[in-house]
């Protein structure tokens, strides 16, 4: 079986907004103009077809990235013509910030991204945090501002947003037709044409002149666009400074090297509701977004030898994939996500996990049209697709050619920052419960689940309340597990102010064969790496911890060095001050001493994990508090209360700024202050306001609170 579409007629992109810009409105629209579906799903009647958990169809919000495969004729070939006909591999994402792993492990394996905002409110919290993860991988973007039809829209507030918030070189490639109830069409600034969706859910795209009374914004906008495509081309710059404007087809060459490279970010427009539009994005995603084959080859390391290895997109090059995303599936079991960059794999082979080492049958392979599938024999450079019945697969593992091994990039996720006390209403529900647990926990790298040492309680970590409850929910639906949740905690951290010395012997005899480990540390606050900058090689650096080896002339013997580290590790879970694990530490191990007969592994640990805490006491040890950014929207009369009640929950405002009909108010909140806020805030508004928040960063706790939580610890 040969592939049945060449590389550069794929592409690979993501459909990524805050909450509530119509985002899955878009998605369902693209599989219907594609011809997947014969009928649209919306999300406010609950038959979407990229939303297809129960909690998803529920709530109206996208919980999990849904994977679709489609494809598209663009709209201005002719319909018996399908030379340029292309394959979308698109990825649905979710909006809400406590779901965000889902749009961060998508970036990472996509080639480009459709962000849809809101003509309404424009660019919004998770609009820039996710704006920030596309920079991050350096995906190429084009934009939409939707919702066109809705009461207070307008491109122009919204384009202005882009270029303030985002980036500057977002330009307009449309402007609407009419604007809220009278919307309906698009014009196109290249070709200075305007277009109008007729027939059933908008299907017949009609190419019509441009009405007389937008001519003229029309004529400026295009000579705007003209003058910044050809920026990035000496010869087309040339050519329009002697007077002459390249040809549409050389201007779209220009764009599409230029989006490739992250120089300029196209704004479309229109209303998915409405059916205004759409067609039009998914031209430009052929124009304009890159295949497999424009984008860097993709690189990693040989886990034999440490050295870098770099994989092309080709069927030829040897097979090497990323998993991105685990699903379990009540019918076939575990689905695994991933991305194949180069080589070809067959269902029936066996598969090698660089990451662990171990091989398993790739007994199914399956193409996703988000909750359906359709079997596939082989698959390709390029493509993404899913695995059945891995056991040993999680999220940012390896899969490649045994015989040319390579570890790509691990996906990076952020640490949670809420927890909840889990216990199951049953005995017969503890196993059942450490089953369902552990696989969620395998689906969602933001979930974790840990256990007290000392009151032997199970706590489930996340990214915020809401993150938690569906969790909950989710245990109960697809596992049957009943559980009673506690309340809410914050997850503290805490660390040094100061540096400090401590020495500790660990001398014990019984009889036989006694005990002898001997350190000395200095310990201080971890410095932030300065890019370019090479770790020393008697340096051991993690996200929150650095191990500095300074021994000299063997006073400790090397094969103890490790149980040193060990030592240190273990005893940074448990903090000085309230119990809560230690992070942003430099260990050095200076000196020490051992006994040719006593001294062993154990021994060093425990003198290293005492003399750390040692040195903890006087080093001027803190806890540390996340602190989340917050937007506030409520009507502007409301303002001084909700201002009010920021700075009474220890906040800070840093502004605010209207947005139509309503005001935007934005800040910095511990997040402890923060547990039922949404609750409190409609009442305080009437139940016209609505709060968004996200994990910023940590900051030190006030004495007064730090007292307080020490206590409550006790």
């Amino acid at each position: 079986m040969n592939r049945d579409y060449p590389l550069e007629r794929v592409r690979n992109f993501g459909i990524i907004a805050h909450i509530d810009a119509g985002k899955t409105t878009t998605s369902e629209r693209i599989l219907f103009y594609t011809g997947m579906t014969h009928k649209i799903g919306e999300v406010h009647e609950g038959d979407t077809v990229t939303d297809w958990m129960e909690q998803e169809r529920e709530r109206g919000i996208t919980i999990t990235a849904a994977a679709i495969t489609c494809f598209w004729n663009p709209t201005y070939m002719p319909a018996t013509d399908f030379s340029k006909k292309v394959r979308f591999n698109v990825i649905d994402t979710p909006g809400h910030i406590d779901f965000t792993v889902e749009v961060k492990r998508s970036l990472r394996v996509l080639d480009g991204a459709v962000v849809v905002f809101d003509g309404v409110a424009g660019v919004e919290p998770q609009s820039e945090t996710n704006w920030r993860y596309a920079d991050d991988g350096k995906v190429p973007r084009l934009c939409f501002i939707n919702k066109m039809d809705r009461m207070g829209a307008s491109f122009d507030k919204s384009f202005k947003s882009i270029l303030e918030r985002l980036n500057k070189n977002a330009i307009r490639f449309q402007m609407p037709i009419g604007l809220e109830g009278d919307h309906n069409g698009v014009v196109d600034l290249l070709k200075m044409k305007a277009y109008v969706f007729e027939g059933e859910m908008g299907k017949d795209v009609i190419e019509k002149e441009i009405p007389a009374d937008l001519m003229e914004d029309a004529k400026k906008y295009h000579a705007e666009l003209v003058e910044k495509i050809v920026e990035h081309d000496d010869a087309a710059m040339q050519q329009y400074l002697d007077g002459k404007e390249p040809s549409i087809e050389e201007l779209k060459k220009i764009t599409r090297r230029a989006v490739i490279d992250n120089k300029i970010f196209p704004v479309f427009t229109g209303s998915a509701l409405k059916n205004i539009g759409v067609q039009l994005v998914l031209d430009a995603v052929v124009d304009y977004l890159p295949s497999p084959l424009d984008v860097p080859p993709v690189k990693g390391l040989n886990p034999s030898t440490g050295e870098e290895v770099i994989r092309h997109a080709s069927d030829t090059e040897p097979f090497a994939a990323l998993a991105f995303k685990l699903q379990n599936d009540p019918f076939v079991g575990q689905l695994t996500f991933f991305r194949v960059y180069s080589g070809t794999i067959e269902s029936g082979t066996y598969l090698y996990n660089s990451t662990t080492g171990k091989k398993e049958r790739l007994g199914r392979i399956v193409r996703l049209q988000a909750d359906k599938r359709e079997e596939v024999k082989k698959v390709y450079a390029g493509e993404i697709a899913a695995a059945v019945g891995l056991k040993d697969a999680l999220t940012s593992h390896t899969f490649c050619d045994e015989n040319n091994p390579i570890v790509l990039e691990k996906i990076k996720f952020m640490e949670p920052v809420v927890s909840l006390r889990i216990e199951p209403k049953t005995k017969a529900d503890q196993e059942k419960m450490g089953m369902a647990l552990r696989k969620l926990g395998n689906e969602d790298p933001t979930f974790r689940i840990s256990s007290n040492q000392e009151t032997g309680e199970t706590i489930i970590s996340g990214m915020g309340e809401l993150h938690l409850e569906i969790m909950v929910d989710r245990m109960k639906r697809e596992f049957a597990v009943e559980a009673n949740v506690g309340e809410p905690q914050v997850a503290y951290r805490e660390t040094i102010m100061g540096t400090a010395e401590a020495e500790n012997k660990y001398i014990k005899q019984t009889g036989g064969k006694g005990q002898y480990g001997h350190v000395r540390l200095t310990l201080k606050p971890m410095e932030p790496l300065v890019e370019g900058e090479k770790i020393p090689k008697n340096t051991k650096r993690y996200d929150d911890f650095e191990f500095v080896n300074s021994i000299k002339g063997g006073v400790i013997p090397n094969e103890f060095i490790p149980a040193v580290e060990k030592g240190v590790h273990e005893a940074m879970d448990r903090g000085i001050v309230a119990g809560y694990k230690m992070v942003n530490i430099s260990c050095e191990l200076t000196f020490g001493s051992y006994h040719d007969v006593d001294s062993s592994e154990i021994a060093y640990k425990i003198a290293a994990s005492q003399a750390f805490q040692d040195a903890c006491k006087r080093a001027k040890p803190v806890i540390l508090e996340p602190i989340m950014k917050l937007e506030v929207v409520c009507p502007e009369k409301y303002m001084g209360d909700v201002i009010g009640s920021i700075s009474s929950k220890r906040g800070q405002v840093e502004g605010s700024e209207p947005k139509g009909q309503v005001i935007s108010i934005h800040g910095k909140v511990p997040l402890s202050e923060m547990f039922g806020y949404t609750t409190d805030l409609r009442s305080m508004t009437s139940g016209q306001g609505s709060a968004q928040m996200e994990f910023d960063h940590y900051e030190v706790v006030p004495p007064n609170v730090a007292l307080e939580i020490a206590e409550k610890r006790k």
